[in-house]
This record gives C-alpha cells, sequence and structure tokens, in this order.
C-alpha cells in the first residue's frame, strides 16, 4: 500500500490512560521518595531502579500516546512492557531476583 507522504493514518493511537497514571505515579513517588528503591541490606537497589525506569518511561511514553514504528521499541515502551518492569522491579526489592536468577 502506497501512502502519500505526511499522510495521516485513519486512526491514531490516542492516550493511554492506565499506563500514563503509572508513570506519573512513578514518577512522583520515586521523586517524592527515592529509598523506595532501597534493598533490604540498606543500598541502592540497581536493578530495581533500572526496572522502575524502565516501567516509567514506557507508561509516560505510551500513556501520551506515541507508539514508535520501530518493533522493538514498540514493545519495551508498551503498556504491559510497563507493567511487567514494575512488577519485575517490585520482585526484585521483596524478593532479590538478581539472587535467585544468577
Amino acid at each position: 500500500m502506497n501512502e502519500e507522504p505526511g499522510a495521516v493514518p485513519a486512526q491514531l493511537p490516542g492516550m493511554a490512560w492506565l499506563p500514563l497514571g503509572l508513570g506519573l505515579g512513578l514518577m512522583l513517588a520515586l521523586t517524592a521518595y527515592p529509598r523506595l528503591l532501597v534493598g533490604a541490606d540498606g543500598k541502592a537497589d540497581h536493578l530495581a531502579a533500572t526496572l522502575a525506569c524502565w516501567a516509567m518511561a514506557a507508561g509516560l511514553t505510551r500513556g501520551v500516546g506515541y507508539v514508535p514504528a520501530n518493533a522493538w521499541a514498540r514493545r519495551l515502551l508498551s503498556g504491559p512492557a510497563s507493567l511487567l518492569a514494575l512488577l519485575l522491579a517490585i520482585a526484585q526489592l521483596r524478593l532479590g531476583l538478581d539472587r535467585l536468577l544468577g
């Protein structure tokens, strides 16, 4: 299918309120209380921080309605990816997944 340059797609993705809320909530919570990402040993948990930032970025990206053209970026910045990253961050803080997996 040949499309004219600059043609607008039939339907734009639109905002996704759940991922947007998750992204905004994480942004506010981690800014106000960064100690949420401290492990049981009292030190910063870098894996949990990475996963939480991924969840926040994916939630904000998909939440505002941006859907990347690249397939990998589209998967990594989707609503389900945001939820998965948040659950993995919580599991890392509670269970220490890095010690269980490696």
